[in-house]
Order: C-alpha cells, then structure tokens, then sequence
C-alpha cells in the first residue's frame, strides 16, 4: 500500500494499522516522505481522530523513533511538568526553582512556541547565552549542580516529532488530540522521568476549548503515562483568559522573576504553587507540609537564588537588565464603559505571534522585546478611555494600528458584574464531577 493511500483512508476515517503509522513517523523521522504528504496526514488525523489504540501506537512509534535517556533509572528523584499550552503561561519559569529550592530536582524537555501560544524554550532564550542543551550528559551535570535543568529535544530524541512539530505550527493542526498526545509523551517518556505533572489547560485561550475537551485530553495523557510505569498527576487548569498579565519572551522571565521575588500577578503564583504541590505529593510529601515549604522557599529568596543558579547552569546570565525591552510601548483603551465578561486569549496569542513573540512561519526570528501586556481581566469594572492592555513593539516590523484594533476587540464588554471564573479545577475526576 502507498502512502497515499494510508492518507486517503484516514481521511475517509478510516482506522490506520501499526504499519502505516510506523510509514508515518518513519518518513517524518528519516525524510523519506515530503513535507505535502506529511501536512496531509496530519490534517487527515484532525480531523478524523484516532482510536486509542492508534494514538497508543503513534506514541510508542514516536517515541522509538530516536533515543531514550531512562532518567528515572539514574536520578529516581527527579520530576518533569508539561502544560499542553495557553498564553500568558509563565508557569514552568517559576516552577523549576522553586522546587529545587523546595529539595525536588526538575528535569524537563521543553518547546518552542506552537501556533498562539509562547514556548519555554523560546522564552528562555531571551536570556543572554541561555541554551537549553541536547544531551543526556549536560541535563544530568545540571541537574546535580543547580537542581533544575531545562533541556531542548536533540535531533536524536523523538526526530519524527521535530518535524511534524514544525509542520503542526504552520498548518492548523495543533488542536488534534491524538496528535498532541503523540508529541508530548514520546519526549516525556524519552527523557524517562520517574514522576510527571501535567498542567492541561481548558478555555479560550487553550488547543482543548471545553471541559470535556480538556478532561478527554488528560485521561489520555495521565493513561499512557501510568501505562509506562510514570508516576502521574494531572490538573485541569483554566485558560479562559491569559493567566499571566505578560504574552512575550523577555516580558514573561521578568514576568516569573516577579513571582519569585515574592510579587508578580497572583495567578501565575497560584497555578504554580498547585503544580509545585501535587509534584512533591508524589514525591512523598505531606500536601500542607509541601504547601508550608514552598511558600516558605519564596518568602525567603531561596527560590530566587536558585533561578540565577538555575541560568548560569544553562549558559546565561541572570542579571535581569540585560533582557531586551521593547522598542515602543503602545496602549490599547476601551471605547466604552462596562464590565469585562471575556478576554480572548486565543485572539490576544495570536497578536503576540504578530508582533513579534512568535513564528509566522518556520524558521523566523523572535523580537524578544515584543509581546503584549494583558490589564483588564474578566470581572473588571472599565470606563471609556482605560487601558485594556498594551504592545509591546519590538524589532519586527508591526502594523501598530491594526493590532490594536483587534486587541481592543479581544476584550468583551457587558453592562452587568461578572464574577472571575475560577482558576484550578482539579484533576480530571473533579473537574467533570466525579469526585
């Protein structure tokens, strides 16, 4: 059979054998079948899905594809966090030094940004001479040394999701969930760790828009975890609106670096600390002594010491006035009166990846300046004339005036209070009211 034909027969929904998904992932991973026939599967997977047991065998597939550092067998105590993304989620940046302070090493594999959505890694390097590294070596040097270690996925690590990653970006095809799980736990599973948190998103600004959505999407992902012998937690978390106030690279480390120096925005500082507890809960904490021990690791800066450990162990320079800023700051005011009922995230990510805090296209640079800063908030009271938020203009060309018409309509006005939608709602159990 041809690779059309497997492509023909997705699309026609019907259910792919192991084979044609190793095809698959073995003409991402070793170039064997054009970027066209690719793009076509995955647009043929979006939209007619994939049985549990073919998304199973993509992931294993996948995660075959390239090399696995077992890093449970030679740091047991080590733990690693995935969010299946949103905007304005700083979340990582704070995480991993506060829990090395808190005496649990974090080990993760991060991205770059997809579709509206900033990546940790890309944020990241807006640190001068910050570099994720590719080897199993480095991350283990790293790790002993400053307790937490970020590293990037090497051309040998899950190489069919590098590419297919790349092509997800630019071809609409980001929200599928066989897809999403595919990518995420073939480099979860090949980094090895022993324990995981994964922090899905639910909402408007998230790739999974309802609760169902979301819930579905972290059974799946919780599943094939538990199924490879990983300790596993898994929280549904709303994205609605951006989290953090900052949608950028450098805006979001100076962004994190506020929380850790005990201010910053109160909902970036709760998610983590609900992330940073279920972490250690599996680690073998007591919950309200794991709770007492973080907040106790920022009031005392230990935390933040550990992030300057943290960047010089990856290369950088923590000195915080050499992160870039943008060029211009235009502010973006209401027209009318009234109550904020909705904020668009998606809307606003996507503004960001236009200014210049994301790719358009494979390959194009950052402006790490760039972003855009979030002020109203749903369940706010705006007047004509206050500010909803600001762009930040940067290195790329950027039609100011344009962009702010469409972050002005971003934001949802009514004439009636709205209470603030909660921020946690629990593992998947809770959230859909099981328990």
């Amino acid at each position: 059979m041809s690779f059309v034909e497997s492509i023909a027969r997705k699309r026609d929904g019907l259910t792919l054998d192991r084979e044609e998904i190793a095809e698959f992932v073995r003409g991402a991973a070793e170039g064997t079948l054009p970027p066209e026939q690719l793009a076509a599967m995955l647009m043929a997977i979006t939209c007619r899905g994939m049985t549990p047991r073919e998304t199973a065998d993509l992931t294993q597939e996948m995660l075959l594809s390239g090399d696995r550092w077992e890093l449970a067998s030679l740091r047991p105590e080590a733990v690693d966090k995935h969010s299946t993304g949103g905007v304005g989620d700083t979340v990582s940046l704070i995480l991993a030094p506060l829990l090395a302070a808190a005496g649990v090493p974090v080990a993760m594999m991060a991205g770059r940004g997809l579709g509206h959505s900033q990546g940790t890694v890309d944020k990241l390097e807006a640190i001068p001479e910050f570099e994720c590294g590719t080897e199993r070596d480095w991350l283990l040097a790293a790790l002993d040394w400053c307790g937490a270690a970020i590293s990037r996925q090497s051309e040998r690590i899950a190489p069919a999701d590098r590419t297919l990653y790349a092509l997800r970006d630019v071809t609409a095809t980001v929200p599928s969930l066989p897809l999403i799980v595919g990518s995420i736990m073939s480099k979860k599973l090949a980094l090895g760790a022993g324990t995981l948190v994964l922090d899905v998103k639910c909402g408007a600004g998230a790739f999974r828009k309802t609760l169902e959505d979301a819930v579905e999407l972290a059974v799946a992902l919780r599943g094939v975890a538990r199924d490879a012998g990983v300790a596993c937690a898994a929280l549904i978390t709303a994205m609605e609106e951006p989290l953090g106030p900052m949608l950028g690279t450098a805006c979001e480390v100076r962004e994190a670096l506020a929380v850790l120096e005990g201010g910053g925005d109160h909902r970036l500082l709760e998610v983590t600390l609900a992330l940073s507890e279920e972490a250690m809960v599996l680690r073998g904490h007591d919950r309200a002594a794991a709770r007492r021990t973080l907040e106790a690791r920022l009031a005392d800066g230990s935390a933040r010491e550990r992030w300057d450990l943290m960047v010089r162990a990856h290369g950088g320079d923590p000195d915080p006035s050499l992160l870039a800023r943008p060029e211009a700051v235009h502010e973006v005011t209401a027209e009318t009166a009234g109550w904020v009922r909705a904020v668009d995230g998606e809307a606003l990510g996507w503004i960001a990846v236009e200014i210049g805090a994301g790719r358009r296209r494979r390959g194009e640079p950052l402006a790490h300046g760039a972003g855009v800063e979030v002020l109203a908030r749903i369940g706010d009271r705006v007047e004509r004339g206050d500010p909803l938020g600001r762009l930040l203009v940067g290195t790329r060309p950027a039609d100011v005036d344009a962009l702010a018409a469409r972050m002005r309509t971003a934001f949802a006005l009514g004439d009636e209070p709205v209470a603030a939608p909660p921020l946690l709602l629990g593992p998947p159990e809770a959230a859909r009211g099981d328990a």
